[in-house]
């Protein structure tokens, strides 16, 4: 099993990684293979609508000229997918939105490529407006027919410098059970993968 964790803030060591590594924790401890990666920060450029990935069914974006492609193929291999961000004017960062909008089309236009996977997404946010950053992220799994688990409160960690994050007790907590319950889940869901619905078609 392996959970990639994507990390959608520009800052080094910051409080989004500190809330992406707090939530692999518990999964690399289930003998889960785990890998984080940064996007923010990096060159990924948004979706131009090109509708490309619908002609070469080939599991990738036809824009090459950046980091998504490299993505998009952890993203595929994963079992888990967890997403992180801060919160910018109440939503997402511009290179964590780059790759929902183009993994979720490259997706859909791969037969669903992400279907019965698991998404979860993690938030740091300074005061307000975080749960519009954890809606954006969810939409995109929600439409793509992956399964998102739940934890005991929003997955949202509270901090404006770097660190300060790791004072939120309660966000750590959450992000704990987070970890967990992906395990759980993915350990519950693994043999049944074959019979998920999706038009028609039984996925492995």
């Amino acid at each position: 099993m392996y959970a990639l964790a994507i990390n959608g803030s520009p800052r080094k060591d910051g409080n989004t990684e500190y809330l992406l590594k707090a939530t692999l924790a518990p999964i690399e401890k289930a003998g889960w293979e785990t890998e984080l990666i940064q996007v923010g920060g990096k060159e990924v450029r948004g979706c131009i609508a090109c509708y490309k990935c619908f002609e070469k069914l080939d599991g990738q974006c036809a824009v090459k000229k950046d980091l998504f492609n490299e993505v998009m193929e952890k993203m595929t291999r994963a079992n888990a997918i967890i997403m992180g961000s801060p919160t910018y004017f109440t939503d997402v960062s511009a290179e964590l939105k780059a790759v929902i909008d183009r993994s979720g089309l490259v997706s859909l236009a791969n037969d669903k490529l992400f279907c019965g996977k698991i998404g979860a997404a993690v938030v740091a946010v300074r005061r307000g407006g975080g749960i519009h950053v954890y809606d954006t992220i969810n939409h995109m799994y929600l439409m793509s027919q992956m399964i998102v688990p739940g934890s005991n409160y929003w997955n949202l960690g509270f901090g404006l410098n770097k660190g300060e994050v790791s004072s939120d007790e309660e966000g750590l907590a959450n992000m704990e059970q987070l970890g967990q319950a992906i395990v759980w889940l993915g350990n519950a869901i693994t043999p049944h993968l074959d019979t998920y619905p999706s038009n028609g078609k039984n996925y492995e």
